[in-house]
């Protein structure tokens, strides 16, 4: 609407105006007009209700509701209403009050409607998204932002804080939600589509449905947790009956669909071929595809709460007819393997199989009976004759099993209970090799165990049980309680078997064999009907524990064997000397007599350790054989093995030293240093390179030798073999020496490692080739030469300067030389060399200054006599 402004001539003092009394009667009559205007204006917004069932349609009607009382609201605020009123309320006109409450009322309602459009924005993307949006994801994921959002506005509004707003507004969304769902599932198509997009489409459609509620009910609890906001509780049949409603059909559909794919599972292409029967299969295929048609073709809406009885029946119908259908192919298909439910025997397991899915077939038509006119219908009937043939072929299938498994049972149980308690996978008549060559295992039959429990399950199903399978069934603690003890005392004996090296094996021969005579009862005398069990398993306890004390003993000094062996192939053979006041090398000779020094304490404690030795295989004697001569012949082989270990042991300590002495002569850490010093004629090395490889090879081959200090044992024993005198001065050891000296990979190394020492001397010199250069200070005869100098004559200055600046230029380049050069393992120290040099130089230069002042002299005193003689 648009106010009519007055059009005479409101200029004047605002007291004059209000004194006219023409003026004011005129104006009071637009004031009544706007009244009237406002009035009908803002009673026509206020009736008006959002136009559609959704969440959009009421904030449109905000929306449209602040547009038009905002275009009013601006029109009161116009100078010439402003100017009205004024000179009204001067004159004290009675119009004003009724013209200001008017107003007030408008101003209210703009308010309201602003904040309401203000907060509804902040839902509308999510109720677009909700309205609009495709597929049920975009629902599923608009559903709880949009929950959130509610809360929100909740907390905030000034108006949409309370019940009377909130709850219709949440209403629609519901509403939305549910027409969603229904424009998506149609009926009349459901069932002709694609079956796993369908079953897709109401699994996503029951879940938006659900997924309404759950959000709805989350937020209620953060709320309720938080204790800080309002009550999030309104009226739930407004916001959840439908949607409910709609979920629990939409479940009955899918139940539905899932049945129809069972049946089409079972009665696929492949049945055709197995029965032979095409066209009774193509007739069941029918009938299937017929269980749907009332469905397809309902005349009222499923969907609508008030249908819900007439829905009810249409469930109850289908359930009939599949139901009984269902069990009975259930029954067909799984004849041959009927599933079992854990721990079930075959037989009872399939008859309790085949009597729950009687049950279930019988509790239906118990059910379909209570309906009233359901089972007397011409469908009704059908069903019932399907459910009678169905029972009968149970019945029958019940009755064969159990007569077969009794059959079964009488002729097989005597036969088992004659088995013997064990069966030996090997039984060495001969002396034990190996430690596979003793097996045993526990004869009891698993037909046994399952006629056992098949007693009892056929029992407790009412069918009677023969007499022999009664008192096996009731001895069944008895027979588990010796099955697992025996399981046990065998794990118990494999285990300690299996803990065995050979060498222990052949030790222990005599011992397992007698284990061996001890279980012989077992499984060659001892049936499960015997009565001597239990004496025969504590026999065998007593004997097993007894073998395991020996063989915890011989593993025993096994371990401290080791732990010797350990300790001497750990041994570090080459211990290198700590560098003196921190930078400081010890020099080479100094270097390899520290580590000969300290070899020779190791091989001391080792040696002393590898005395022990035959003491800890005499105790283990003591224990098998009853002797403590450390020569039983008994343990021979024992001996044999552990002599092989001490030899592998001392190879890879002589290898594993040489290993590492090579590493820290290639590494960039020097060890030892040596000196660069001038031996006229030649630069050489102190001490020279000669004596250094010397030195190396020594101190590899006293590594090696370190193995004489280790004497062999004679031959089927462990005693030291006596030194032998072959001459009077001469005495042979018999040690590993001779052995592991000749091992391959040892002789390889000591090589590589004098070749490396080889090449790095070789390196060294080839660095100190450049200071040939300043052999001329050393090969020159001094006295020659300054001899021939002064025969000059006269003498030249020139030559004499050329000469002493040449010595004093070496002098001063020598000492600009580095003073250590350090490669792999050696510091060669050039101090002595720079030296040398430099003094060689400088008494050139002495010389050349001698000659020169004794030259000069000459000529002063030759010059002083030619001026007296003048």
């Amino acid at each position: 609407i648009k106010l009519e402004m007055p059009t005479m001539n409101l200029d004047r003092e605002m007291t004059a105006l209000a004194a006219d009394p023409e003026v004011v009667e005129a104006l009071e009559s637009y004031a009544m007009v706007w009244q009237k205007l406002i009035s009908i204006a803002l009673e026509e917004q206020l009736k008006k209700v959002p136009e559609g069932n959704g969440p959009l349609a009421e904030i449109d009607l905000w929306r449209e509701r602040n547009e038009s009382l905002s275009a009013l609201t601006e029109q009161t605020k116009l100078p010439e209403v402003k100017k009205v009123m004024e000179i009204l309320q001067k004159a004290e006109s009675q119009h004003t009050g009724d013209l200001q409450i008017v107003l007030s009322n408008v101003r209210k309602h703009h308010v309201e409607a602003l904040d309401n459009i203000k907060f509804l924005s902040t839902l509308e993307h999510h109720l677009k998204t909700l309205t609009y949006g495709t597929g049920f994801n975009v629902v599923l994921d608009t559903i709880p932002a949009l929950i959130d959002a509610l809360r929100i506005v909740w907390i905030v509004s000034r108006h949409y804080n309370k019940d009377e707003r909130m709850v219709p507004l949440m209403e629609r969304i519901a509403w939305q939600i549910s027409e969603r769902v229904y424009k998506a599932v149609n009926l009349h198509t459901l069932f002709k589509e694609d079956r796993a997009a369908a079953k897709k489409k109401l699994v996503d459609a029951k879940s938006s449905l659900e997924q309404w509620r759950k959000c709805y009910f989350a937020v209620r609890a953060q709320i309720e947790a938080s204790g800080r906001e309002e009550h999030w509780e309104f009226d739930r049949k407004r916001l959840f009956e439908k949607t409910d409603y709609m979920t629990s059909i939409c479940q009955d559909l899918y139940d539905m669909l899932q049945v129809i794919e069972e049946f089409y599972n079972i009665i696929g292409p492949e049945l055709k071929t197995v029965t032979g029967n095409p066209e009774r299969i193509d007739n069941l295929l029918r009938a299937v595809n017929g269980l749907t048609s009332p469905v397809e073709g309902l005349t009222f809406d499923p969907f609508s709460i008030e249908n819900a009885r007439d829905w009810k029946l249409v469930v109850e119908e289908f359930k009939e007819e599949v139901s009984v259908e269902n069990v009975k192919q259930i029954f067909v298909q799984n004849l041959k393997d009927p599933p079992l439910y854990k721990n079930q025997p075959p037989v009872a397991g399939a008859i309790y199989w085949s009597r729950s899915l009687f049950c279930r077939i019988k509790h239906t038509i118990i059910r379909f009976q209570e309906v009233e006119g359901l089972l007397a219908s011409e469908h009704g009937k059908k069903v019932k004759q399907i459910y009678l043939q169905v029972a009968k072929r149970m019945k029958e299938y019940e009755d064969q099993k159990y007569s077969d498994w009794r059959n079964e049972t009488e002729h097989m149980l005597p036969l088992l209970l004659k088995n013997t308690l064990l069966t030996a996978c090997s039984v060495a008549e001969e002396p034990v090799t190996t430690k596979k060559s003793v097996c045993f295992i526990v004869n009891f039959s698993p037909i046994l165990q399952e006629i056992i429990i098949e007693t009892k399950y056929l029992e407790q199903l009412g069918f009677p049980v023969p007499e022999i399978a009664r008192y096996v069934a009731l001895q069944e603690d008895k027979y588990l309680r010796y099955r697992n003890t025996l399981k046990n005392m065998l794990d118990c004996y494999h285990k300690l078997v299996e803990t065995m090296n050979e060498a222990e094996t052949k030790l222990l021969d005599d011992h397992i064999q007698e284990l061996c005579r001890v279980f012989k009862p077992g499984h060659k005398r001892l049936t499960w009907s015997s009565l001597g069990i239990g004496d025969f398993i504590a026999q065998c306890k007593r004997a097993i524990k007894k073998f395991e004390s020996l063989v915890h003993q011989i593993h025993k000094n096994s371990e401290d064997i080791k732990n010797t062996l350990l300790f001497i192939e750990s041994t570090n053979l080459f211990k290198f000397p700590l560098s003196k006041n921190g930078d400081e090398l010890p020099k080479v000779k100094e270097f390899f007599e520290y580590v000969k020094c300290e070899r020779a304490k190791d091989v001391t404690h080792m040696v002393r350790r590898y005395s022990a030795i035959p003491q800890l295989l005499m105790k283990a004697e003591r224990r098998v054989a009853n002797t403590n001569s450390g020569k039983s012949p008994k343990l021979t082989s024992y001996y044999a093995y552990w002599e092989n270990q001490i030899y592998q042991v001392l190879t890879q300590l002589i290898l594993k030293n040489l290993q590492a002495f090579n590493a820290a002569i290639l590494a960039n850490v020097p060890l030892f240093q040596t000196e660069a010093v001038l031996s006229v004629p030649e630069i050489v090395l102190q001490p020279n390179a000669s004596e250094i490889d010397k030195m190396t090879v020594q101190c590899i081959q006293d590594c090696v030798e370190v193995t004489k200090h280790f004497v062999r044992w004679m031959h089927g024993t462990c005693i030291e073999c006596p030194s032998q005198h072959v001459k009077e001065d001469e005495v042979i050891t018999f040690s590993f020496y001779t052995d592991v000296s000749q091992n391959p990979l040892i002789i390889e190394q000591a090589v590589l490692i004098t070749q490396n020492v080889h090449k790095l001397l070789a390196s060294l010199s080839k660095y100190l080739k450049p200071w040939k250069r300043y052999q001329l200070l050393w090969k020159l005869d001094k006295g020659v030469v300054m001899e021939r100098l002064a025969a000059e004559k006269p003498v030249s200055v020139i030559t004499f300067d050329e000469q002493l600046q040449f010595y004093l230029k070496v002098a001063q380049e020598v000492t600009q030389q580095p003073l250590i050069k350090e490669e792999q393992c050696i510091r060669l120290q050039l101090a002595p060399l720079v030296y040398m040099v430099q003094e060689s130089a400088e008494a050139w230069v002495t010389s050349l200054g001698k000659l020169l002042n004794e030259s000069a002299r000459e000529e002063l005193f030759s010059l002083q006599e030619e001026i007296q003689v003048g």
